[in-house]
């Protein structure tokens, strides 16, 4: 498969202007007490937006997904300072069920299923909130949207391939109508085709059903194609911020997150692995 792809329009609801579903101000997180891993990161996310939280692997893009569904708790971990705003509440000291009824939903790294029960019971777990006729209603919606489901909605979860358990948590999530949906690396551990039918599912959740998508990857690249707008974490901050299509043009972006070069057309992993950062690039 070719390594590029082409960036889709914002829908009719991204203007300038839409309003703010999603603000996070200036945040710090802490883990047992004594570990920084988030400092400062300040991020907003507008009605009908994908907005990806982009970086590698520790920069604090999972911790921050974290704080917004109220999962720290788990891992030990705090907010010490900042605030978030959901639809204008403040949500930081909010428990995970209430910021659920309001609307927002995370779809967990690693897809988090319950392996010995099947796919329609994994879905039925995310319609906790709902009456039977919804919960009806958005599974036969699932199963419109992932038609590999409906065919293995007795199987066992633990035995479906990787991409089909990404579906399965994305559907889950889906089974409590959320306003924003927050996706934690979907793409880890999938084979490209998967992949590219993940993301396609997500613009179609975006233009279909007027999702907020909050989207938390590391691959650049797929990211930087479906998204309105892009944040760039390190070691814990947002180093970089703007439209995705400024975003692919910038050229540290370029080479050290997509992998190419003006010079050489393409840099190998040895010199990604061993660059020295511009100073502009924490400026």
């Amino acid at each position: 498969m070719s390594s590029s792809f082409t960036a889709v329009a914002p829908p009719a609801g991204t203007a300038t202007g839409q309003s703010t579903v999603l603000a996070i101000h200036n945040i710090q997180i802490v883990y047992g007490g004594a570990i920084e891993a988030v400092r400062d990161v300040s991020l907003e996310v507008k009605a009908g937006q994908i907005v990806a939280l982009l970086g590698s692997n520790g920069a604090g893009k999972s911790t921050v997904l974290k704080a917004i569904s109220a999962v720290l708790d788990a891992e030990d971990g705090e907010i010490e300072k900042g605030s978030i705003q959901l639809f204008g509440e403040n949500i930081e000291r909010a428990a995970a069920p209430h910021i659920v009824r309001r609307g927002l939903v995370q779809v967990p790294e690693g897809r988090r299923l319950f392996a010995t029960l099947t796919v329609e019971e994994n879905l039925l777990v995310g319609a906790h909130l709902q009456n039977r006729a919804v919960l009806e209603e958005e599974r036969d919606k699932v199963f419109r949207l992932f038609p590999r489901l409906a065919e293995k909605r007795s199987v066992v979860a633990g035995y479906l391939s990787g991409g089909e358990q990404q579906m399965v948590a994305i559907g889950r999530a889906l089974m409590s109508r959320p306003k924003v949906l927050a996706l934690d690396e979907p793409s880890l551990g999938l084979a490209p085709l998967i992949v590219s039918e993940i993301f396609s599912t997500i613009q179609t959740l975006r233009h279909t059903q007027g999702l907020t998508i909050l989207l938390v990857e590391q691959n650049a690249s797929r990211a930087l194609a479906i998204a309105d707008y892009a944040y760039i974490m390190e070691n814990g901050r947002v180093v970089l911020d703007g439209t995705s299509e400024a975003l692919r043009r910038n050229a540290d972006v370029r080479e050290f997150y997509l992998g190419l070069s003006a010079q050489q057309g393409r840099t190998s992993m040895r010199d990604v692995k061993h660059y020295k950062r511009r100073k502009r690039w924490l400026s």
